[in-house]
């Protein structure tokens, strides 16, 4: 099957992947759109660590207010290219991190931004806990480390299992689109704005 221009266009806005990238795979797919899209993404799993240190300076800004304007959330996410900024997958994408932090919470983007001295205090707090519950003392390293593990899955946006499906992370589903977009992606910051807060 010949692979025309409009087709590869086509591919490229549905996932902001590169030109050569499309058109390799729609030829590979024989230009079944949808599997193209498969092949994009298996393709791009498997390269998103190796994206994770390409440099992301454009980007987007968005803000989200749930239901009732008692919640609203102001996210940065960033790319490595205005046209990703642009793309609707990656809006979409921005803005279901964003509905993710309304109803989850998170406290920090990632377990390094944790300060020390909170850390200290958890440990002690699960510290106590453990000896409390009556743990023999050489178990108890291994036991604040479990909960302290628990803990970043709560506290951490980029460790939290995402809303919308529980069986992965938020940085499971940013790695997703990295993989359908062929560009890093990150989120750079975030606010979470309560009513009576």
């Amino acid at each position: 099957m010949e692979i025309t221009a409009s087709m590869v266009k086509e591919l490229r806005e549905k996932t902001g992947a590169g030109m050569m990238d499309c058109k390799k795979f729609l030829l590979e797919a024989k230009g079944d759109m949808e599997k193209a899209t498969t092949l994009l993404r298996e393709k791009g799993l498997a390269t998103a660590q190796k994206r994770a240190q390409k440099a992301t300076d454009e980007g987007l800004v968005d803000a989200y207010i749930h239901t009732g304007s008692k919640i609203g959330v102001l996210i940065q996410v960033n790319c490595e290219s205005d046209f990703v900024a642009r793309n609707d997958d990656f809006k979409t994408m921005v803005r279901n991190i964003a509905m993710h932090i309304a109803a989850a919470s998170p406290l920090y983007l990632q377990r390094e931004d944790i300060p020390q001295n909170v850390l200290e205090q958890e440990k002690s707090i699960y510290k106590n806990q453990a000896i409390n519950e009556g743990k023999p003392e050489k178990i108890l390293d291994k036991i604040v480390q479990g909960r302290l593990e628990k803990y970043y899955q709560q506290a951490c946006l980029l460790e939290q299992p995402y809303v919308k499906d529980p069986d992965k992370s938020v940085q499971d589903y940013i790695n997703e689109h990295i993989a359908i977009i062929g560009e890093n992606i990150k989120v750079v910051k975030f606010s979470r704005f309560r009513v009576g807060e």
